[in-house]
């Protein structure tokens, strides 16, 4: 979509610091970060929310969440934990409607998260 920023991200129009980059998927820090490891998974392709994604391509659900855990690996969190969420939804706190994916670590992450 023309219109929207993380297509633009993913088609190299607006920079970001890029942690993973590849055919389906691309990874990149939080511009505002909720924790030392705060990074944002996306799907190159737009779906406006996780439910319209898993809808129409459940085994890139599967894929984004792999790239998750590859990136907290790297990024050293793995083991001591991280936090995979998206929020489907202006009521749940999506203010991009293109289905992404936080990865938070590095910090112990407080229940309930919001």
């Amino acid at each position: 979509m023309s219109d929207c920023l993380f297509c633009a991200i993913a088609a190299g129009d607006i920079p970001a610091d890029l942690v993973h980059d590849d055919e389906d998927v691309v990874a990149f820090r939080d511009i505002a970060p909720q924790a030392p490891l705060h990074v944002l998974v996306i799907p190159r392709r737009h779906y406006p929310t996780a439910a319209h994604l898993a809808e129409q391509d459940p085994a890139l659900v599967g894929r984004l969440f792999v790239v998750a855990g590859e990136i907290a690996a790297s990024e050293g969190v793995s083991e001591s934990g991280y936090r995979v969420v998206t929020n489907t939804g202006e009521g749940a706190g999506q203010s991009v409607h293109h289905v992404h994916f936080h990865v938070l670590g590095g910090r112990a992450l407080t229940w309930p998260p919001g």
